[in-house]
């Protein structure tokens, strides 16, 4: 999230309405019921996620959140996640809230992070962007709204927004946007990201199903179990500081000259990518030697090709169909050879 990012950073977002309403809607009866047991002080600061990794609150203001999945499942986690050590888990807020459970299970799977957001009187936030959360790279922000208020409202795309209770909304949240509370009670919503799915595009309007902006979307890839010994992928190699950001405009990493050491090895039974010898990101294998990070999409990912008569690590970056890649030389870990600078580089758009 920055302040306010450059919009469209994809051409087909254009050609999409900032908000949508999908063909699903809730119950939220049992949900307030549930809720209303739930102390005020049990609410916390939201925390933002950087290309850099954990950040600051969002905000000063009374904006407030209870996490139901994140990194890790923990619950101090009130960040919507990204490219992490673990991938998402549900908190053990579940526990105490179990028709909350019942309105994700039906959302469009997988699901990702998942948060209730409250926002209360005279709160509002700055305005600000969600950098590349949205169908071009693989994720969509969708809102329950559970506690309404006239006064609570979302300002995107030139409108204010205040949604039914129980309704099931989509947001474009790359572009620049505030929310404001100038009532006397706390709106209360369910905040849900999920990774674009043939389920989700089908609770969508039309326009988000033709064809031409399909192409445009990043669907979801699942986990592949790797057949062989984690520790047996371990190697080193360098890589442009950018490629490390997956904040970074799409395809930069390409131009950019600096270099940062990374390796690969096993810790605890599951490959770890770390970076300047420390670990910074779960490798998570989506088949043909091509792993994603933990908590993030195949917008970034590295294919390791060690078996190669010249092994080597191939970067990649995607947004919807359109891809780019960088190959660089590879040692093995086992070997004592050092990383080798990139050698070449392949960008397809």
């Amino acid at each position: 999230m920055r302040s306010v990012d450059p919009w469209p950073a994809a051409p087909v977002l254009r050609a999409l309405p900032p908000v949508a309403r999908l063909d699903m809607d809730f119950d939220v009866a049992p949900v307030l019921k549930e809720l209303a047991d739930v102390a005020p002080g049990t609410w916390s600061k939201i925390l933002i996620m950087t290309g850099e990794g954990l950040g600051a609150p969002a905000t000063q203001s009374d904006w407030r959140t209870i996490p139901l999945r994140s990194i890790g499942g923990a619950q101090s986690r009130t960040d919507p996640g990204g490219p992490d050590l673990e991938d998402f888990a549900d908190t053990a807020w579940l526990d105490r809230l179990p028709s909350l459970r019942e309105v994700i299970a039906a959302l469009p799977q997988p699901v990702r992070s998942v948060r209730l957001m409250a926002l209360g009187p005279g709160a509002r936030s700055p305005l600000h962007s969600d950098t590349k959360w949205n169908l071009p790279w693989g994720v969509a922000r969708l809102h329950v709204p559970l506690v309404t208020v006239p006064e609570a409202t979302l300002s995107i795309g030139g409108e204010d927004h205040c949604w039914a209770a129980g309704q099931l909304w989509y947001a474009d949240f790359t572009r620049g946007h505030t929310v404001q509370n100038t009532g006397a009670a706390t709106r209360v919503h369910l905040v849900v990201d999920v990774e674009v799915s043939g389920e989700l595009l089908g609770l969508l309007p039309p326009v988000f199903q033709r064809p031409e902006h399909v192409e445009g979307y990043l669907f979801s890839k699942p986990a592949v179990q790797l057949t062989m010994d984690p520790a047996e992928l371990a190697c080193r190699f360098e890589v442009p500081g950018a490629f490390l950001s997956w904040e970074e405009l799409d395809g930069s990493f390409l131009e950019d000259t600096s270099s940062v050491e990374v390796s690969t090895a096993e810790v605890d039974g599951r490959l770890v990518l770390s970076v300047q010898g420390k670990p910074r990101f779960g490798l998570v294998h989506v088949g043909g030697d091509e792993f994603r990070w933990s908590g993030w999409t195949t917008e970034r990912t590295i294919q390791l090709k060690l078996d190669d008569p010249q092994p080597h690590v191939v970067l990649r970056t995607r947004r919807g169909g359109e891809e780019w890649s960088l190959r660089t030389a590879t040692a093995a870990v086992a070997s004592g050879g050092g990383a080798q600078a990139t050698t070449s580089s392949t960008a397809g758009i």
